[in-house]
């Protein structure tokens, strides 16, 4: 049975907006995107831009699935829930949500379960305000250790969603993040994502390449 959660109206909205807020006086640029274009759903896009759960949501179930997948995946659970509130979804049997077709990933009972642990992490540690993790960080480290010590978020991720922070939300605790190479948080378009995809696939030949060697 789907978990019955009213879907969220004005006050949501109300919340998002107060959250960003708070971000932009505490870490953030005062120039906030307003899409990330990670996904080909525009309304998802602009949902990662807007709430920092769902963007790590997209990077928690970023795994065997494609990047425009992952990403539109938070969109989706908000849809069939109702809800993107961390305190909300950390007390909610989510693997339905994630079965129903089409499924927001093809790992759908273990991810259901890596993103309600997500949301019980950050309800437990920053009461539900997930920019809280780099806006309070106090440096690079510990903006790493943050990161590192969300479920699903290994090296690669903590990179990955550094550059994000660093390039489109302005984190100065991030900046050192960003590799010399190629990344999601250069990726501006859907052009760009694109671009990105192609140079992650020759990387990935050339490291196999080398292997076989």
């Amino acid at each position: 049975m789907r978990a019955s959660v009213a879907p969220r109206g004005p006050p949501q909205l109300a919340a998002d907006t107060n959250k960003r807020r708070r971000a932009d006086g505490a870490g953030y640029s005062s120039a906030m995107p307003s899409a990330l274009y990670f996904t080909e759903d525009q309304a998802a896009c602009e949902l990662l831009a807007r709430d920092p759960f769902a963007l790590l949501v997209g990077f928690a179930i970023d795994q065997q699935i494609p990047v425009q997948k992952a990403f539109a995946g938070p969109l989706v659970l908000k849809q069939r829930v109702g809800t993107l509130d961390p305190k909300r979804l950390a007390a909610l049997d989510l693997e339905e949500a994630f079965r129903e077709r089409p499924a927001i990933h093809r790992f759908p009972g273990t991810m259901a379960e890596r993103v309600r642990d997500l949301a019980a992490a950050v309800a437990e540690e920053y009461d539900g305000d997930a920019a809280r993790i780099w806006t309070e960080a106090e440096d690079t480290a510990d903006l790493k250790k943050r990161i590192g010590a969300l479920p699903g978020f290994g090296p690669m991720k903590v990179m990955a969603l550094g550059s994000v922070l660093a390039l489109h939300f302005g984190v100065e605790a991030a900046k050192p993040l960003v590799p010399d190479h190629s990344c999601l948080g250069a990726v501006d378009s859907p052009e760009a994502l694109a671009d990105y995809q192609a140079a992650k696939r020759a990387h990935k030949a050339k490291l196999k390449a080398a292997a076989a060697t």
